[in-house]
């Protein structure tokens, strides 16, 4: 049993750096669109949180460490309940689609004006 939960923590601190890692990406991506800045770094920024969307919605918007979580004896499979607030990690996508659809719309206004 505690291989297990030492495996669960493992899989739920590689979650929440992965979660910090496209964070950062996000707000890169949204500040650079702000200020006017489309270049290659934001391109980058941009395809990681775009595959993150795309893991995230092939995976029925469920996050794919959920089966391991559950596995490795999470009742549930959350892999943020340790390291995130719950009440923030519940609502993660509806705070991020609001956010990714402003970078996007500000990278457009920005290659338009270019």
């Amino acid at each position: 049993m505690g291989e297990h939960r030492l495996a669960l923590r493992a899989v739920k601190a590689f979650h929440t750096l992965a979660w910090f890692s496209i964070e950062a990406c996000v707000v890169y991506v949204l500040y650079s669109g702000l200020v006017g800045k489309t270049d290659r770094r934001a391109g980058v920024a941009a395809a990681v949180v775009g595959g993150e969307v795309l893991i995230f919605a092939g995976n029925g918007f469920t996050c794919p460490l959920t089966p391991l979580a559950q596995r490795l004896g999470d009742p549930t499979g959350s892999v943020t309940d340790i390291y995130l607030p719950r009440w923030f990690a519940h609502y993660l996508p509806a705070i991020h689609v609001p956010l990714i659809g402003l970078a996007i719309w500000a990278h457009l206004r920005n290659l338009r004006s270019s």
